[in-house]
């Protein structure tokens, strides 16, 4: 797959961009004293994403497209920690909390399929 299958055809890159959409559609209706902060931070983790999961994908070497799904796991959680304190802070409600850990569990699931994929690859050589 590194640096052969498109990464626009994977699923996990599809459903990260989703997220991305939705992320940005739900911090339009945070406070506007928001803009520096928490919105900035939860676009930038959400945004980074896709795109880690898309440079890893653009890497010669299997162990390099492995690191960038990884650096892109570290972003999703710390994406799901801000959709925690936004919670905290009521701008979001019980329910869309919900639906976003659903989502970001989501792809979680996928990049580490996709991790599992080439450390199976790796050990058969």
């Amino acid at each position: 797959m590194s640096g052969y299958q498109k990464y626009t055809d994977l699923d996990v890159w599809k459903q990260s961009r989703a997220l991305a959409s939705c992320v940005y559609e739900l911090t339009a209706s945070f406070p506007k004293a928001e803009q520096f902060g928490i919105i900035s931070q939860i676009r930038r983790c959400v945004v980074s994403v896709p795109s880690n999961i898309a440079e890893g994908c653009g890497r010669q070497h299997d162990k390099e497209t492995m690191h960038f799904l990884s650096i892109a796991i570290g972003w999703l959680y710390e994406l799901e920690t801000q959709i925690y304190i936004s919670k905290d802070l009521e701008y979001i409600t019980e329910n869309q909390l919900e639906d976003f850990l659903a989502k970001i569990e989501s792809v979680g699931k996928l990049i580490n399929g996709l991790i599992r994929h080439y450390r199976e690859k790796a050990i058969k050589g």
